[in-house]
């Protein structure tokens, strides 16, 4: 049974957060060049739904284990005849097909999961050859400083912010899953505390 905190508490600090204008706009720089039949990995509050592009989005579907997040995204703005199915899942087991999709979204994810590794071969695995994944994740930095204070910090953040690791890595994890990195960029999000600010972001291909 899930705790007060866990139900009502942390959902609401995760939507703060992960609202924050400088990862809104890391997101604007991934979301809008999803295409096709679109799964979104942890699609938590739905914060990314006003960025997507129904022109060129058949349809989203976004899974998360959280019923309170759920709730929140299908209650989020989103562009008009923008279609979007919420599913309770876990990106380690998704209820989909082989191949069923044109583009996986994972946004701010990673951090959070069991286990990355099997996430990622699951999007791998629901991906249509020559399909891209589109991430932006905030994770492990290259700066031993700031490393040292993330290592530090960790135990007690996966505590406050629902499982969210400070130290995972990013590009490097995408690539170990068997996908292509088309395009990676990266960067200390302005405004940001450096342990919590590293961000990836980027296209990798199905192969």
């Amino acid at each position: 049974m899930t705790s007060f905190y866990d139900r009502h508490i942390m959902p609401r600090l995760i939507g703060c957060a992960c609202s924050a204008r400088p990862i809104m706009k890391q997101r604007a720089k991934v979301v809008p060049l999803a295409e096709g039949r679109v799964l979104e990995l942890g699609i938590g509050g739905g914060l990314n739904l006003p960025f997507y592009d129904p022109a060129k989005v058949s349809g989203v579907f976004g899974v998360d284990p959280s019923e309170a997040l759920r709730a929140r995204a299908l209650a989020a703005p989103r562009p008009e005849g923008l279609s979007v199915s919420v599913l309770d899942g876990v990106g380690e087991a998704l209820p989909f097909e082989d191949a069923g999709f044109d583009s996986v979204v994972c946004t701010f994810t990673l951090c959070s999961v069991c286990t990355p590794a099997t996430v990622l071969a699951e999007a791998r695995r629901v991906l249509k050859p020559g399909g891209r994944m589109l991430f932006c994740e905030h994770g492990g930095a290259p700066d031993e400083g700031v490393a040292c204070w993330q290592r530090r910090l960790e135990p007690v953040w996966k505590r406050l912010a629902g499982g969210c690791h400070l130290t995972r890595p990013i590009a490097s994890a995408i690539a170990e899953a068997g996908f292509s990195l088309e395009r990676v960029e990266h960067m200390y999000l302005p405004k940001t505390p450096r342990p919590v600010g590293w961000n990836e972001w980027g296209v990798a291909g199905r192969v």
